[in-house]
């Protein structure tokens, strides 16, 4: 049984507004070197933000309809639209129709595409691997949590329907 002091929101201390002004700062932070960190891969590759986007909701979430891609991504149809056109000229992207409506387009990575998501993921997974060495089993835990509980319903439910759709093999 763990010590009264170890127990969940039994020391509220991590409630105050200094820890939570922090907790904001090394989040902003942590986004700000991941993406720093993916540059050079993105820049080498002549892609942007919006591409490297796409390709880890579709390395994630492969078979999935335009219109959910547009949905997950919270971006206009003729943004997505130009960012799709520039990875599709490049081969990195593969199309197929619907099993039950044949009008709808269905978005995988082509061999190509996984390539390029492959490196850089390879660039996060090093900074994660890190990370998680460095803060231990129970940290890395308590940080899932953190980040689940902070997430909204409708990206709980995201999560919750990419994950179906990999288990029926979508």
């Amino acid at each position: 049984m763990p010590a009264p002091h170890e127990r969940a929101g039994s020391d509220l201390l991590f409630l105050r507004e200094e820890s939570l002004r922090l907790a904001q700062t090394l989040m902003f932070l942590a986004a700000r070197d991941m993406a720093e960190a993916v540059a050079p891969v993105l820049e080498e590759d002549g892609l942007g933000r919006a591409h490297y986007r796409v390709l880890q909701v579709l390395a994630f979430s492969p078979g999935i309809p335009v219109s959910r891609l547009q949905d997950i991504l919270g971006v206009t149809k003729q943004s997505l639209g130009r960012t799709l056109q520039e990875l599709d000229a490049r081969a990195y992207l593969e199309s197929r129709a619907g099993r039950q409506d044949r009008r709808q387009k269905l978005l995988f990575l082509s061999p190509t595409g996984k390539e390029a998501e492959a490196r850089l993921f390879a660039v996060i997974r090093q900074r994660l691997v890190a990370a998680y060495r460095e803060a231990g089993g129970a940290a890395v835990e308590g940080f899932r949590r953190v980040i689940n509980g902070m997430l909204s319903e409708h990206s709980r439910a995201l999560l919750t329907e990419e994950s179906a759709g990999r288990r029926e093999g979508r």
